[in-house]
């Protein structure tokens, strides 16, 4: 079992970096786990947007990680199923901190590479993301590309489970491993929620151990979005 206490948040970070010329570049840590998320403006949206009015602009998102990036043996680059499916969650979340009919025609694609992974790394990509997005959207709005802020507040996302017979909150590689329930929540900055994915590892579970787990991932998630504030001066 983890020193940490079970609604204690590991070691964290979100800080900007001048890595990339990406209009936004943040390094996100947490614990072990660091994540490179950058956000690119791109002048042209997906083909089923194009000619849609009201027009409004799109928001996505890309997931790798470096193949060193678990410590152990060095795995072959490329997306495959696992990547895509944390893809899609990062996009979906990252679309719910903007309104896209402020950003019409105008598409933000944030990258997130997986630095060292040690757990939470889809939860990290978010919380770095989000400030990478902020970031890109201020230096549109400074270029006139859009003509008013679509950010709506930042968004934030946290794992939490069950690690023997308890609820534990920011699961690290070891604690995940053997979680017996794995849950990762995502919450606007109203603490309103996104997107809840959870399973049972090794059992079902409650519905009191579920509300247990949001109830740390809302705690857990507050400290995130604070710090996600302070950064962004909001």
């Amino acid at each position: 079992m983890s020193a940490r206490a079970p609604d204690q948040l590991r070691d964290f970070s979100i800080e900007r970096s001048t890595l990339t010329p990406a209009p936004g570049c943040v390094i996100a840590r947490f614990g072990n786990t660091r994540v490179l998320c950058t956000a690119s403006i791109l002048s042209d949206v997906p083909g089923w947007l194009a000619n849609q009015d009201p027009p409004r602009g799109w928001v996505t998102a890309e997931y790798n990680m470096l193949p060193a990036s678990t410590g152990g043996e060095r795995k072959k680059r490329g997306t495959d199923g696992r990547s895509q499916e944390i893809q899609r969650l990062i996009s979906r979340v990252l679309r719910a901190a903007v309104d896209l009919y402020r950003m019409p025609r105008l598409m933000i694609v944030c990258d997130c590479e997986v630095l060292s992974a040690d757990g939470g790394t889809r939860t990290t990509a978010i919380n770095g993301a989000c400030v990478a997005l902020a970031d890109a959207i201020q230096w549109a709005l400074e270029k006139e590309l859009i003509p008013e802020n679509p950010f709506l507040g930042p968004v934030a996302a946290i794992s939490t489970g069950i690690v023997k017979q308890k609820p534990m909150l920011d699961l690290d590689y070891i604690l995940d491993s053997s979680a017996e329930v794995d849950l990762n929540v995502a919450m606007d900055h109203n603490l309103d929620l996104i997107e809840i994915q959870g399973t049972g590892e090794q059992a079902a579970y409650s519905r009191d151990a579920l509300n247990d787990m949001l109830d740390l991932a809302e705690q857990g998630i507050a400290r995130i979005l604070d710090a996600q504030k302070k950064l962004l001066g909001i």
